[in-house]
Order: C-alpha cells, then structure tokens, then sequence
C-alpha cells in the first residue's frame, strides 16, 4: 500500500519542514527545590502522554516549473538550482504521447511529433486538476503526463532521478511523495510503483502500487481522479545520498492515462522522546522512565530503528522490569542497570510505540537525560531533556543536657541535617551549672537519624539529667529526661512530630512535680519568675520539633533550660529549619 497524506499541500507551502534539534547536549545531576511540608509531595498518576506526530522534511521537491517556452519531453528538462535535477525513462515512456511536461498555458495543439493528437486537451487538463488540488495556478501548472497510444509493457521506468540527492547524515529513514491524477478510468488504471535508489539498489518504498483511479482523495468535475500518496514502507537509508525510481506496472497503453506533479523525497525519521512517571519520586523508591518512537504523519513503515541509553551515575535501572510494544521490539539493561539498547519497528499507520523501564536512586537529587545520552541511534532521532527528582528526608537532631546563656551548652550532641543516618551522643558527671546556679550528679544525652524501608526516616533527640539541685534547691529533680521526635513512612509521606517530658523526683519550691505535666505548664513563682515544665514548640511548618523538660525564667535576667530536645525533618535539598 502507499499512504494518503493528510490535508491538501499547498505548492506555496507543501509541507511543514519539520526541524530536527538535538536538544542540550548534557547528561547531569542537579539540584531541585521542593516546597517543605508536612503534607506529601505531588507524585502524579496520569500515563505519559505520547508525543504529536511530526510533518517528514523535504529532502528534495520537484514541481516541474523550470520549464519556460513550449512544451518538452521529460529528458529535456531540468529542475531549478542548486541540484537542477534532470531525469531518465525508458524508451516506452517517452514517445507514443508519454513523457510530456503540460500546462494549460501551453498551445491548444499538441506539438509535432508527439503522438498526442486530439488527446492533448485532456493532458492540459490534468495539469489543471494537479494544481487545483495543490492550491497551484491551474493555467500556468505544469506536470508529467502520459495518454499512451500504444502499449508501454508492464515495469518499465516512467521516471527516474539522475542527479543524486544528498541525504544530511546516514541511518535515516526516506520515503517519497507525489501528486498524482488518472482519466479514463473505464479502461486500464495506471499502477505506479516508486523505489527509492541506494546507489546500485533499488529499494521498494510501497507494498502494493498506487492506483488513482481506485484511491483517489477527490475526482473533479471533467472526471479527472487526483490525490496526494506517500510510501508507506520508509527505507532505512544508509548512503550520502538517494534517487527516485517510478514504474508503471501497468503494460497496457488502453487506458494507463495519468500525469504526476509535485515529487518530494521526505526525511521520514521517527522521533524519539522520554519521560519519567511519578516525579517527583522518594529515594529507593522507583519510577516508570518511558521511551516513545513517535512516527512522522504519512505513518510509513519504519523497521530496523534502534538506539542505546546512557543514565546519569546514581540512576538504575531494573533488567527485569524492562518491556517494549513496539513491533519486532527488543530491550535490554546493561549490566548493573546503567543503560539499555532497543530496537524494534513502527507498522505502517502505527503513530508511536513505547519501550518502559523502573529505574530507582539510593541518593537524592535531579538526574536530567539529554540527546547526549541517547548513543548508537540508527534510524531514530533523539529527544529533548526531561529530568526526574528523588527525594530524601534530611534528618536533624539536637540535644542539650542544660542550657544556661551566656555559658556554653553542656553534653551537647548533634545530627546535622544529614540524608544518612547518624548518632552523635555525650555524656558529663558530676557539674556545676555556672558559678552559682546549681549542679547535676550526671547527664546523658543522644541525637540520632534512622532510616527504614521505603524512604522512611526518623529523628530523634534526648537528653537526661539526674540529681539536678538549682537555685539553692528551688528547683530539683532526681531525673529529668526530654525526648523529640520527628518521623515519616515514605521521602514524599507525611512529617509527624511527638514530644515527652519525664519527671522523677522532681519540686518546684514546695511543689511536687507530676511525672508526665502536660505540655507548656507554667508554675509561677512569685516576685521571682515562672518555670515551664514539658515546654514544647512546633517550628518549620510543622516538620520540627523543641521540647525543654524544665525552663527557668527570673525576673533578674537567669534563662535556664534543663533536659533540651530538638528534632526536625524536611526534604532535600533542604534547608533544615531552625526553631
């Protein structure tokens, strides 16, 4: 079969030249800031869309219009610079009324010679109709026609290139275009079979030949049949340039009366385009990266294309997870899941097929794919970029036996807003808090950043304080112990934050202490000041937070924070947050 091509091409405008970019030439890993929540972070479910299919480019276009003066046989003319194409037929094609270039401006009367005698206003006419259906000037159109007076034999050449086109790069798929319109259908229909020429190589770009008369886009009023046809079976091309070769199958000459405009050799390439589906994604888990070969509109054959991808360090894929729907489709993930080759076909009238792979990362961060990537392509051109971000939660966790300004903190221990996990921890005995404010006997204290399964992490801080004497005894406890927490089951789930304070032991003046005070209790202490007990504060947007068993504040200016806890996550690539 040959194709329809959609639309009627204009002549001032044929066809939309299709531009082929390679797109930025990078394979990198960057960067992405993403919004710190408590609430999840967008995934996405919708399916990847496919890409619109693009117009083939013109390689080369042929309207027969460098041909001022009378008419002239088919070898007698040449096409316009720079290539000025000229052309061969066989014998059979170029007398008996075969092989003229006509237009409706050329005399009524057939030129001497020629074979065409009464015959000739119908050749004009199908000049006319060529241009009507292309958007050209019916008077001044010229096309190639044939009215045969005799019989030509079946597959012979009607027309066929000299000059060779040249092809910009190798391994790129080519088709053909042409215009064509058949009289006298009642009778013997004109079978037209185009080859594309690979040097010495005829390369057949149809499966069946096309017949006007039979599959027409439109039929005119005089009952001329015209209508636009593209191979659909798109050769792989590997020389630096190409020719075009049409037979007549057609042995006929009773009836077999038809002409041809506007010939083009067409840069049919199939593009191919990636996409990442979720993104953004958590670290370990893994996300759908989908190939797309999307054919050019005349939705021509392509068999053979292939091509090789390169992923970003840090980015794998996994072997078992790779499939293809691509017709004669294979695909495979190299060793250790750093790239993968495939290959398969398009059918005819098939728009686009896909080849899918899970692939995952351990560390956070955006792994963008580019045409650089994308190596050994044959056939196939590359895509743009497109990028996909892993998330990890960064794990931050601070403690503080007491805090008593402007003196350093004692037994501090810190985890930093790392994406690894972490401990840090201290321990003191027996210390004095300044010179005059109190003592402990011990303290301990503990910072730590877990991961699980999936993404999930936790922060988590504590600090203990035993045998705490203040104030000459205005505040003592046997222990003290704060805990904070922060925590997620996946890098995009929820951020939840859980406090404790623990008391033993513990008085404010005459004031037993209860062993679990809610959160953020004052006790007032007269003309002197106030102690909060299970201090707890919630800071970046609800992803951290503070817990202070006991806070001292005197009117005189003394801050005290005995047993402090501080525990935050947020996603990469941060800023953790601070209280």
């Amino acid at each position: 079969m040959y194709r329809h091509l959609p639309g009627r091409p204009r002549r001032t405008v044929p066809f939309l030249h299709a531009v082929v970019t390679s797109g930025l030439a990078c394979v990198a890993v960057l960067a992405a800031a993403l919004p710190a929540s408590t609430t999840p972070a967008p995934t996405g479910t919708a399916a990847v869309p496919a890409p619109v299919p693009r117009a083939a480019t013109v390689l080369f276009e042929e309207g027969f219009e460098n041909a001022p003066g009378a008419p002239r046989l088919l070898t007698s003319y040449t096409g316009a610079p720079p290539l000025a194409e000229t052309y061969t037929a066989d014998p059979a094609w170029l007398t008996a009324c075969n092989g003229w270039l006509v237009s409706a401006a050329d005399p009524a009367t057939a030129p001497a010679g020629s074979g065409c005698g009464t015959s000739w206003p119908s050749q004009q006419a199908m000049a006319s109709a060529l241009a009507e259906w292309a958007g050209g000037d019916p008077a001044a159109n010229h096309a190639v026609t044939a009215y045969t007076a005799g019989n030509p034999g079946a597959g012979k050449t009607q027309l066929e290139t000299v000059q060779p086109v040249p092809v910009a790069a190798t391994g790129r798929f080519l088709t053909f275009s042409v215009d064509a319109a058949a009289v006298n259908c009642f009778a013997a229909h004109p079978l037209l079979e185009f080859s594309l020429l690979d040097g010495e190589r005829a390369v057949p770009a149809f499966t069946d030949p096309i017949d006007t008369c039979t599959d027409a886009d439109t039929v005119t009023a005089n009952g001329t049949h015209v209508g636009t046809y593209a191979g659909d079976d798109a050769v792989l091309f590997s020389g630096p340039s190409a020719g075009v070769r049409m037979v007549n199958a057609q042995a006929s000459g009773t009836g077999n009366d038809g002409a041809i405009d506007n010939l083009r050799v067409l840069d049919a390439t199939p593009q191919l385009s990636t996409a990442f589906e979720p993104d953004p994604v958590g670290v370990d888990d893994s996300t759908t990266l989908t190939f797309t070969v999307t054919n050019t509109t005349e939705k021509a054959a392509k068999r053979g294309w292939s091509f090789t991808e390169q992923l970003p360090p840090g980015l794998v894929a996994d072997p078992g997870s790779a499939t293809t729907d691509c017709p004669s489709g294979t695909v495979t993930v190299d060793p250790g899941g750093h790239g993968l080759t495939s290959g398969g076909d398009l059918a005819a009238g098939q728009e686009s097929c896909t080849i899918t792979v899970r692939v995952t990362s351990a560390r956070s961060g955006t792994y963008t794919l580019c045409a650089a990537a994308t190596t050994a392509r044959h056939g196939i051109d590359p895509p743009g970029c497109t990028s996909v971000t892993f998330v990890a939660l960064l794990m931050d966790a601070h403690a503080r036996a007491v805090t008593a300004a402007p003196t350093a903190p004692l037994a501090p221990a810190d985890v930093t807003c790392t994406e690894d996990p972490a401990t840090d921890g201290a321990q003191l005995g027996n210390t004095h808090v300044g010179s005059s404010t109190g003592s402990f006997t011990s303290a301990t204290t503990h910072a730590a950043g877990t991961a699980g399964t999936g993404g999930a992490r936790t922060a988590t801080s504590t600090a203990t304080v035993n045998g705490l004497h203040l104030l000459g005894g205005l505040v003592s406890a046997t222990t003290v112990t704060a805990t904070a927490t922060a925590t997620a089951p996946t890098a995009l789930g929820t951020i939840g934050v859980t406090g404790a304070t623990t008391l033993t032991g513990a008085r404010v003046g005459n004031t037993t202490l209860a062993a679990h005070p809610a959160p953020n209790t004052v006790i007032t202490l007269p003309q002197l000041g106030t102690v909060t007990l299970n201090e707890q504060r919630v800071y970046g947007d609800g992803r951290g937070l503070v817990v202070n068993a006991l806070h001292v504040r005197l009117t005189d200016g003394t801050d005290i924070v005995v047993g402090g806890a501080r525990a935050a996550l947020t996603r990469t690539p941060g800023p953790c947050p601070s209280p």
